[in-house]
């Protein structure tokens, strides 16, 4: 095992169902949504989770995740009651992974542009990621992105991911350096694989490393990136937007508003921008 060159001295703290953040008006706990893909009636689940236990708000973090507050915390714990009512939901499907699937994929992917529907590869990397019990000691801050050639995640790649190049191929993104070329079909198991391979490297104790950048020595060799890979694109803009309309969710989500969404879709697209994309309905 490698020792890293982190200068944390303690471990990462990032909240979530099972390990809330004790804060002034109570708990504050993350749910993981990956890819931000989520259905109407389970964020219409959540709100009665706010609105019985919290503040009566839902609200999107800049990782797509969803957060509730002023939760009731009882010896630094969510109390089982408002556990239940959360796994109820469907969106705590693993209690031991609740802490690592921390998924960015871009909003629009499937639904307008981009070279590659990526919908397809997020629901095969949470699969893994709930099959492998290694993978649940990921830090509560390792993140994977999926840009689908847009660009529009390019600043918010932290420790793997990939860039679809096309259809069919992508080139992989480790940590601030660029990976393979390889078939997008193939990128499930050899992010997993790295994944697995920053646990073994990263260190033990409070100094053990969060992210790929920490480690001592690269993951891999480090590539050239492809063209393709480089691309650049502003953030989705609130309003109208090719494929639906993303919703300013800054002050967070209201019963109200799940209730008029589901009459028109039944999932929507929780967006790394503080919003939700609503997709247009299909005939």
């Amino acid at each position: 095992m490698e020792v890293s060159n982190s200068t944390r001295s303690r471990p990462d703290r990032c909240p979530g169902v099972l390990r809330p953040w004790a804060a002034d008006d109570g708990a504050l706990t993350r749910i993981r949504v990956p890819g931000g893909q989520v259905g109407t009636a389970a964020l219409l689940g959540v709100t009665e989770v706010a609105d019985r236990f919290g503040d009566g708000r839902i609200h999107v973090t800049g990782r797509a995740n969803l957060q509730l507050r002023a939760l009731p915390l009882v010896d630094g714990d969510l109390p089982a009651p408002v556990v239940a009512a959360i796994e109820s939901t469907g969106l705590l499907p693993s209690r031991s992974h609740d802490l690592v699937r921390n998924v960015l994929a871009s909003p629009q992917t499937g639904l307008a542009g981009g070279r590659a529907d990526l919908r397809p590869v997020l629901s095969r990397l949470d699969h893994r990621l709930l099959a492998d019990p290694r993978l649940a000691a990921l830090p509560g801050r390792f993140l994977f992105t999926l840009d689908d050639g847009r660009g529009d995640l390019h600043d918010r790649h932290r420790d793997l991911g990939l860039v679809a190049l096309d259809a069919t191929t992508c080139q992989l993104r480790i940590g601030a350096a660029f990976g393979p070329v390889i078939p997008l079909d193939d990128a499930v198991a050899a992010l997993t694989d790295l994944a697995a391979a920053f646990l073994d490297r990263r260190g033990t104790g409070p100094t053990a490393a969060w992210h790929v950048a920490e480690l001592a020595a690269p993951l891999t060799v480090a590539c050239t990136p492809a063209p393709q890979s480089v691309v650049r694109s502003e953030p989705l803009p609130y309003g109208p937007v090719a494929g639906g309309c993303h919703v300013d969710a800054r002050d967070g989500l209201t019963r109200d508003q799940l209730t008029r969404w589901a009459t028109t879709t039944d999932h929507v697209v929780l967006t790394p921008w503080h919003g939700v994309l609503i997709p247009e309905p299909t005939a």
